[in-house]
């Protein structure tokens, strides 16, 4: 998921593509499928920043096993609705994008080929990370299962007095929190790293964050998507909310201009205990040392919670686009099949450290195909060895009704953040509640 703020990266301009074209010259193809003459062209509009270097690799890489060109093209951190539109405009459109999910089909269901007969399907290890259309075939396929949680730093929460099994539910979260709060020039630490509100940060709060009362409520309720959310447990968010901005590294009043670089510096340097992001960050807090990190669940207070695991799911969907031409369909669905069988693919996408052919880390990936290695990563396995205990939470923030509405509920917050009155979190539950309706009616018009 998403997302710490890079700029586009690649290895040349591709003109009409402004993308990394990765030429080859002929040769033969060994996909999933087999040799057959190289053909067609990929170009891939990668959603993930983070992994963009190990994507220009691959990319080359099969190029030269193949002859295949591949295209990779990474949108910046929060810019990739808005680069798919713009790379979908031109005669050089992608071959390969991505959907977050159910609302982010209909965005794209015109553009996505029917994947139930490719060779990829048979690799996927359970159909619930095959993405349906409404005519119920597979427009998209997840490539990647992710978690997240509160992050720990073991050995700083032992400084304080506690370990992560006195942490069971919202109450003792809290109590712990505040304690290290009312101790931290003494500790010489905070509880939370900052919840930064700038555009690389705050998806973590207004998307990731907001599943939490969505998922409840959705539990509640018996649905999995809604066009009219009730904000059932928005009390609950507010209680988590403050609990993270008021026992934290900076004053609430200074959210606005947080970076997500700032929270991962924070909690890597030891200025704080808790903080909130995913498997896909261990690359970036490896450095506090595998025996000292600890993933804890999400816990906003509701009853029964203690059964609770990690929000584990997908927010990563691949589609092919079903208006390119034939041959880079085909193309298309080789390389995609390659990176989940081939073993250079498969130790790109798994492994952590030194997995790539160059010795730079892999993507660090659980993905949901037969041939998934056992991470290297220890935070999904922590994920794994929770969720085998509780119930995990279901990413339901695919079925958010648009970007506006996360905006608008992201600017809510840091608004209630710099003056928490009853009047400003009214703001939060307006940009929540009424904005959800507004943005569903708006995408159904």
């Amino acid at each position: 998921m998403k997302r710490r703020q890079f700029v586009q990266a690649g290895l040349g301009l591709m003109a009409g593509a402004g993308a990394v074209a990765l030429a080859g010259c002929g040769g033969e193809q060994s996909s999933g499928g087999g040799d057959k003459q190289a053909a067609g062209k990929v170009y891939y509009l990668n959603f993930k920043p983070e992994q963009d270097a190990q994507w220009q690799e691959l990319a080359e890489l099969y190029t030269e096993e193949t002859g295949v060109p591949v295209t990779v093209m990474t949108a910046a951190s929060g810019q990739y609705e808005t680069t798919l539109k713009s790379e979908m405009a031109k005669t050089d459109a992608p071959t390969l994008f991505q959907v977050n999910g159910p609302v982010g089909l209909a965005s794209w269901k015109d553009y996505c080929y029917d994947l139930d007969d490719t060779e990829i399907m048979g690799q996927l290890t359970n159909d619930a990370y095959a993405l349906k259309g409404d005519d119920d075939k597979t427009k998209g396929i997840a490539y990647v299962i992710e978690s997240y949680g509160i992050i720990c730093n073991k050995s700083l929460l032992e400084k304080a007095g506690y370990s992560t099994d006195d942490i069971t539910n919202f109450d003792s979260l809290k109590s712990v929190a505040e304690d290290i709060t009312a101790r931290k020039d003494e500790l010489g630490f905070s509880a939370f790293g900052s919840a930064g509100m700038d555009g690389s940060s705050d998806w973590r709060f207004k998307t990731h964050l907001a599943n939490l009362p969505i998922y409840y409520e959705y539990q509640a309720d018996g649905i999995d998507n809604t066009d009219a959310i009730k904000g059932t447990y928005l009390d609950n968010y507010r209680q988590i909310w403050d609990l993270y901005i008021n026992n934290a590294t900076c004053d609430p009043t200074q959210l606005s201009t947080k970076t997500a670089d700032d929270a991962t510096a924070e909690f890597v340097t030891g200025q704080c205990v808790f903080y909130q992001n995913g498997t896909w960050e261990y690359a970036n807090v490896a450095e506090v040392g595998d025996e000292n990190l600890a993933l804890i669940p999400i816990y906003i207070g509701v009853d029964g919670e203690e059964n609770q695991g990690i929000c584990t799911g997908s927010e990563n969907y691949w589609c092919v686009n079903k208006n390119a031409a034939e041959e880079d369909i085909q193309a298309t669905l080789d390389f995609i099949n390659w990176c989940v069988t081939s073993e250079t693919g498969v130790k790109a996408m798994c492994g952590s450290e030194g997995a790539m052919p160059s010795g730079e880390a892999g993507m660090g990936f659980v993905i949901p195909f037969e041939a998934n290695l056992e991470s290297t990563n220890v935070l999904n396995n922590l994920a794994d060895e929770i969720n085998a205990e509780k119930t995990p939470v279901s990413w339901n923030f695919s079925t958010m009704p648009s970007e506006e509405w996360k905006n608008g509920v992201g600017s809510a917050l840091t608004t209630y953040a710099a003056d928490q009155t009853d009047g400003n979190w009214d703001g939060v539950v307006t940009a929540f509640v009424d904005g959800w309706a507004t943005e569903a009616a708006a995408s159904k018009a």
